[in-house]
């Protein structure tokens, strides 16, 4: 990562996410991380509570062929933090998992107790998913293209 920032609870984030992997322990290591009250918000979905962040979390990367995430720069103050990232993913039903799929993106963290207690990603859904689907990429591609 870019810069000298340190934090222990940002050192234990970016830990956790690089070592998110298919087949691992994610109910072990969401729970270092995250509140039980967590409130989780993507562009896709909003999950309360620990138990079923670690359900959607399991079946995301039991699904996954690969995933990194490069982290660049953390903002920080008080209980409040944005983390900037690129994460490079393959799935099996994307590009027949032959082909990386880059999105960048930042996490909005609210802290309590040392643990996350909101986190909400901003990311470009067409980016991650819908430019990837077979129909729907062409049909937002030739929308871009008209755009330009």
């Amino acid at each position: 990562m870019a810069g000298s920032f340190s934090d222990i609870r940002y050192d234990k984030f970016i830990h956790t996410y690089q070592a998110l992997q298919p087949g691992s322990d994610v109910g072990s290591l969401l729970s270092e991380l995250y509140h039980n009250d967590i409130i989780f918000k993507d562009p896709f979905h909003q999950i309360s509570g620990l138990e079923h962040l670690c359900q959607y979390f399991s079946g995301l990367y039991q699904n996954l062929g690969a995933c990194h995430f490069e982290f660049h720069e953390i903002v920080s103050q008080h209980q409040l933090g944005t983390v900037f990232w690129t994460l490079t993913y393959r799935h099996p039903s994307l590009h027949k998992g032959a082909r990386d799929i880059v999105v960048e993106g930042m996490s909005l963290l609210h802290w309590q107790d040392d643990k996350i207690i909101v986190h909400q990603d901003f990311f470009d859904g067409g980016a991650m998913l819908y430019e990837h689907l077979p129909v729907m990429g062409w049909a937002i591609r030739k929308l871009k293209e008209r755009m330009l």
